[in-house]
């Protein structure tokens, strides 16, 4: 677990880096990284379907990116972009494309359907991350 804790920090800290995100972000675009890591890899290892495990790390990182960006006073997509990289289906998206070269339709199909479907629970996770921020903001302001 630690090792896995480890290696989603330091991917969302590269690829903050690689988005010239500013220096002093670093540590927390890998913290982001690392905590929806740690929420993705704890429903997946109590049998939580990936998708809906997707889902709930995402808005983590929604919710974690808002925070941070009001804490350290920098837009929120520096932090939601390099928080998202480890939920990010990059392996089922190569493998179905493998499979699609090696003529294996149906394995192909499927791998293909579940990357749509992780990359769709990424897209509606951060949409619903930032509905919660409005409506905390409303509420604050009412």
């Amino acid at each position: 677990m630690i090792e896995q804790l480890v290696t989603s920090f330091i991917a969302s800290a590269a690829f903050s880096i690689l988005f010239n995100a500013p220096k002093k972000s670093l540590i927390q675009c890998g913290l982001v990284g690392m905590l929806s890591w740690l929420v993705y890899y704890t429903l997946i290892l109590n049998n939580v379907d990936s998708v809906f495990s997707t889902l709930a790390a995402t808005v983590i990182v929604g919710v974690i990116s808002q925070l941070f960006a009001k804490l350290y006073k920098m837009p929120v997509i520096i932090f939601s972009v390099s928080g998202i990289i480890p939920l990010v289906p990059g392996g089922l998206a190569y493998d179905a494309t493998r499979r699609f070269v090696e003529n294996d339709y149906n394995t192909a199909v499927q791998l293909a359907a579940q990357a749509f479907l992780i990359s769709g629970s990424v897209a509606v996770g951060l949409v619903l991350s930032e509905v919660l921020n409005q409506m905390v903001r409303r509420k604050g302001t009412a």
